[in-house]
């Protein structure tokens, strides 16, 4: 009859070798696989950044954004209620909500002229911000605000999203052009005011809303300071073309 084998008894010095092994591999996984997966996955991210068209940084002619402030994270924001004071124009308020439909701005051009989609926005340029519910002009005039004594904040213009010069606003930034990742300031042409929150909030019947204002000074003051947040941006064909031909929407 055919004797069954047992299982061949390991040795003190098989076992030694057999931890010995298994530590260095487990060394081998730290010191030199684990970093090799980190520094590919690193290269991967370079490469995908590097792709990436440039002209995603900026904002364009033609975008529809939201605009939050920088000291008060509320976003710029309008609805079909008008001031119960002042102008009696449409209210121009911030709200924090990020989901709010009521805070989505069209990106266009200075009162009576026309700029071209896609088009890169230049520091300096004079635009106009078209609420998308209402189709009014964010707007300012020589208004008191309601609740601080600034400047009024407004919407204001025709169904075809058409107003007057009190609609233009003078977009400073340290860059050439709007950098979406940058603060900007809106300075009110007409009147020299920059755009901001004042820090004081509505009761009925916008509770909880915060009062939008002209400040009389920027002084580098961040609740005059605004960044971009959610938004559809329209992108140019050819960003070197446009970053050298035009100066001005």
């Amino acid at each position: 009859m055919r004797q069954l084998k047992g299982k061949t008894k390991e040795t003190n010095k098989q076992k030694k070798e057999r931890k010995k092994e298994f530590l260095e591999n487990k060394q081998r996984v730290f010191t030199i696989v684990l970093p090799t997966i980190a520094a590919i996955f690193v290269l991967i991210a370079a490469y995908v950044y590097v792709k990436t068209p440039k002209e995603i940084q900026y904002v364009t002619c033609g975008s529809t954004l939201k605009l939050m402030n920088v000291e008060y994270k509320v976003r710029l924001h309008s609805h079909d209620i008008k001031y119960g004071s002042g102008s009696g124009q449409q209210a121009v308020t911030g709200t924090s909500s990020k989901e709010d439909g009521n805070s989505y701005w069209l990106i266009k051009a200075g009162t009576k002229k026309q700029c071209t989609r896609g088009e890169l926005v230049k520091c300096g340029d004079i635009i106009r911000l078209e609420h998308i519910a209402t189709k009014k002009n964010l707007h300012s005039h020589l208004v008191s605000s309601p609740l601080s004594g600034k400047q009024e904040i407004s919407a204001y213009g025709d169904s075809q999203g058409e107003g007057d010069t009190g609609d233009n606003w003078l977009l400073e930034c340290n860059t050439e052009f709007w950098n979406r990742n940058e603060p900007v300031i809106l300075k009110h042409v007409d009147t020299h005011t920059y755009l901001g929150v004042s820090g004081r909030v509505y009761g009925n019947p916008i509770p909880g809303q915060a009062e939008v204002i002209g400040e009389y000074s920027s002084d580098s003051l961040p609740h005059v300071q605004w960044v971009t947040a959610e938004g559809v941006f329209i992108h140019p064909n050819d960003f070197k073309a446009l970053h050298h031909a035009h100066t001005e929407l």
